[in-house]
């Protein structure tokens, strides 16, 4: 590839892509290294051929490769710092201890491409630095400006809620401005910090007006039998939930609910007698009314939850019949006809109906037990298994036993026992090989 180093540099200065400027610096790798035959690969340089390094267990293609990876990544590192500098992100002093740095990956290099072209760009990025230092500087006096106009909002903002906050010292709308007061906390919690001495003086303001209206207010309430007040208030809350649940027919939520409702009413405190003895009956008559209606929906349930366990008895018995399983295939046609009559039967009381699942379950164990059974003595891969065991275990019988008349033969008798010793056993596990084999279903 013939390029030029003002060519490369004019591909640096793009910006666009690091990496499309790692591909223009390698070209054709094959005019920059090669590999030879034991695997080492080399790079051309401007002084001939240099050993980069070898790839080893590697297509000569792959260790090729490898290495101009390794090039081009260094070529990306130069083309991003290029772009990172031209957009003025970089700060020129970092950017030119980065140059430094460069240069020494370059010089030390161990990868395949125009080395020569890489190490010129790299010496092109300090005129660019200077190219771009004002772009830099402008951008940092930019961002003075934006800082310096969101410290000018927040300082705004904190102004407008300390201002707020010293209006409503002297309110009398207690609860409004307490609540108010709250979310003015809030937000300047959330709102950005100033530095040290702007915020500190401004929160002795903020601070300041909140407790001088948070002291009216307590003495206030005191003077005015603020407790009873304050229950009052909580208790009408409560009896407006009770009243507005007494309709409901989601009967376990909405008890729930009333038992919650009267936890609360009860950590409430006590309030004024009158107000209180009040309240207490429209919150008695609503929880009466509902608690009324749930256990007539219940009576009727229990009749409904009767028929449909005498249901569930009479034909759990028709599932027991099942056993003992005699056909499973029977067995399993019959048990699933059972169980769409089963499914089909309506709502059973909970602790009645657990006992019946047990009994069914016991069945299902059944089928699901024998099924499997089935399925093993109908396994080809473990049949055909069984039968190379016997197979095994009659040839190595049939070799023993003619070892054993060999020894016999040559008068070698205890070589001879031996032989016949292990023909033995081996007889005795063959015979429990051929009955576990007689447990398959070979039809």
């Amino acid at each position: 590839m013939d390029i030029k180093p003002t060519e490369v540099a004019q591909v640096l200065s793009t910006g666009d892509s690091h990496l499309s400027a790692a591909s223009a610096l390698i070209g054709d790798p094959s005019k920059f290294g090669r590999v030879d035959q034991d695997g080492t690969v080399y790079v051309l340089t401007s002084s001939g051929e240099k050993a980069v390094g070898s790839y080893p267990g590697k297509s000569p293609e792959e260790a090729l490769a490898y290495f101009v990876r390794k090039f081009e990544a260094l070529a990306s590192e130069v083309a991003l710092l290029a772009a990172r500098i031209k957009s003025g992100a970089m700060v020129p002093s970092d950017a030119s201890e980065a140059v430094v740095k460069l240069r020494e990956s370059v010089a030390n290099l161990n990868g395949v491409g125009d080395l020569a072209t890489l190490a010129a760009s790299v010496e092109q990025i300090p005129n660019l630095i200077e190219d771009h230092r004002a772009a830099y500087q402008e951008r940092k006096e930019v961002e003075t400006v934006v800082r310096e106009a969101k410290r000018a909002a927040a300082l705004l903002e904190k102004e407008k809620l300390v201002s707020e906050a010293e209006s409503l010292a002297l309110s009398e709308s207690w609860k409004a401005t307490s609540e108010r007061l709250k979310v003015l906390l809030e937000e300047w919690k959330a709102a950005p910090r100033l530095d040290k001495t702007t915020d500190t003086e401004l929160w002795k303001r903020f601070s300041s007006s909140r407790n001088k209206f948070d002291k009216r207010r307590r003495t206030h309430f005191s003077a005015l039998e603020s407790v009873q007040s304050e229950v009052a208030a909580k208790k009408e809350e409560i009896v407006k939930q009770a009243e507005a649940l007494a309709n409901s027919r989601e009967w376990l939520p909405t008890a729930r609910k009333f038992k919650e409702l009267m936890d609360t009413w009860k950590a409430s405190g006590r309030g004024k007698q009158s107000v209180d003895a009040k309240q207490w009956a429209r919150f008695k008559a609503a929880q009466d009314q509902f608690f009324a209606a749930k256990n007539e929906d219940l009576d009727k349930r229990q009749v409904t939850m009767a028929t449909n366990l005498a249901k569930r008895e009479e034909l759990i018995v028709k599932f027991e019949e099942l056993l003992p399983i005699s056909d499973i295939n029977i067995a399993k046609k019959t048990f699933r006809a059972l169980m769409e009559q089963w499914q089909r039967i309506g709502m059973t009381e909970r602790a009645k109906r657990a006992a019946l699942d047990a009994r069914l379950g016991r069945i299902e164990d059944e089928i699901h037990t024998l099924t499997e059974e089935q399925n093993r003595r109908t396994d080809p891969t473990a049949i055909a298994r069984a039968n190379d065991v016997v197979q095994g275990l009659i040839d190595a019988i049939a070799g023993y036993e003619l070892q054993a008349t060999k020894a016999e033969a040559a008068g070698n008798t205890a070589k001879a026992k031996v032989a016949r010793e292990a023909a033995e056993a081996r007889k005795a596990w063959l015979a429990e090989a051929q009955k576990g084999l007689s447990d398959f279903n070979t039809n």
